[in-house]
């Protein structure tokens, strides 16, 4: 949600802006937010002066009385009473109109960073650099379902019994590499100085309208019937709600987090032959990594959360690039985003791991996350990224480390978490 001071001194910027996103049916919705706030600002003239006449004849009432005039002073609480009776009306006229303009502001895109290049959509993402060679070994490398079957790892039969399509059971070593992977991360993350949270899985429906738009809650968001509670589709939505109305004092920043959970999200699983493994799921697990700075900060810290999650792929020998995310994919909350793709030497091509996204203080804006300077409070600007989320980091390590004979070599970093094994090799 953008200042609405922009909208009443910068109008152009905010049509601009939206056109960029190629939303021209929302360049309604600012004029329409101009009128309203001109109508609220009337209405609180109205409202002041009536209250300022207001004291001013209350005032009279104990002189009238003192000299003995009572019927003039019942008549001047007549005319209070009256007064009251308009301002209260005045005051939920107010009410209303703030209200269609909170709505209205909550679907205007956020100003994106001049650096975001311009397109329509996903397929004109610009890769930014890569890391890593991304190689394609001379044998086959079978599809992720396929090198997990060799390992009796997945078993989404039974799941398919117990929760429906889209669910899964990990079993044996391949359940072990995803917790290893896990682990690894939240070390990785500890170590470059980030505080590690375990956060709540549900969280109230204001905590989901303040950290990401509707129509993304809508197509996300899975709501426990008759309660007001969301499960969550990422820990970054309870760790920036950790932070909903406070000020903070400036000392403590920049704030920054990294958090376990398990995701949940409705995205569906009939999505081509990429479904019929762990690709696209409805549960699955993930590090992530939060921060709160301030405002002239957050372009800083940006360029650092990305290059850890590139640095921790790496570490697994899976190369990776960067991809920055054009206007018509970034979503309306967000300043700037990019994308970091493992590479698949299967498809050969790179796929999404991990997202890196600064929202300026948009989400601040509508949780009422603030710092207080020298010149009165102000809204601190947040940021969050995927440090790895598996299944889909697991496909990754799975097909960058198999080997001809069905085995699949265990990075370094992560032979610590699996017992010191060097390797997992099939049962079948």
């Amino acid at each position: 949600m953008i200042d609405i001071k922009l909208i009443r001194e910068n109008t152009d910027l905010v049509k601009e802006n939206i056109k960029k996103k190629f939303q021209d049916e929302k360049l309604k919705l600012v004029d329409e937010v101009k009128e309203l706030d001109v109508k609220v600002r009337e209405v609180q003239v109205k409202a002041d002066n009536l209250k300022a006449d207001k004291n001013k004849k209350s005032s009279e009432i104990g002189k009238l009385m003192a000299q003995g005039k009572k019927e003039e002073a019942d008549a001047i609480k007549n005319e209070i009473a009256k007064m009251g009776d308009e301002i209260k009306s005045l005051e939920a006229e107010q009410e209303e109109f703030n209200k269609k303009i909170k709505d209205i502001m909550m679907v205007i895109p956020n100003i994106m960073d001049p650096s975001v290049p311009i397109g329509e959509d996903d397929s004109k993402n610009v890769e930014v650099q890569r890391f890593g060679e991304a190689k394609v070994p001379t044998y086959e490398v079978p599809h992720h379902a396929d090198i997990i079957a060799r390992f009796n790892g997945l078993d989404k039969e039974s799941a398919g019994r117990t929760s429906g399509e889209g669910f899964y059971y990990l079993i044996g070593d391949i359940a072990r590499l995803h917790e290893a992977m896990l682990a690894c991360a939240r070390d990785f993350m500890i170590d470059a100085g980030f505080t590690y949270a375990i956060p709540p899985f549900l969280i109230h429906s204001d905590v989901v309208t303040g950290v990401m738009s509707f129509p993304e809650m809508e197509a996300m968001m899975y709501k426990i019937e008759n309660e007001d509670l969301y499960l969550i589709g990422t820990s970054e939505h309870s760790m920036i709600g950790k932070f909903k109305g406070q000020i903070i004092d400036r000392a403590e920043l920049p704030i920054h987090m990294t958090s376990y959970s398990p995701c949940f999200r409705k995205e569906g699983g009939s999505h081509g032959l990429e479904e019929r493994g762990l690709y696209r799921v409805h549960q699955f697990e993930k590090q992530e990594m939060i921060v709160i700075c301030e405002p002239e900060e957050s372009m800083e810290w940006y360029e650092k959360m990305w290059k850890l999650t590139v640095d921790l792929f790496r570490s697994w020998d899976i190369p990776v690039r960067q991809l920055e995310c054009c206007s018509g994919d970034l979503a309306d909350l967000k300043v700037k985003s990019c994308d970091v793709e493992a590479w698949s030497p299967r498809q050969q091509k790179y796929f999404e791991v991990g997202s890196c996204s600064t929202l300026g203080d948009a989400q601040a804006r509508r949780l009422g996350i603030r710092a207080k300077g020298e010149k009165g409070t102000y809204y601190l600007h947040t940021l969050n990224n995927t440090v790895v989320a598996t299944p889909r980091g697991l496909i990754a390590l799975l097909e960058n480390n198999y080997q001809e004979d069905g085995s699949v070599l265990i990075p370094k970093v992560l032979q610590p978490y699996m017992g010191g094994k060097t390797k997992i090799t099939p049962v079948k």
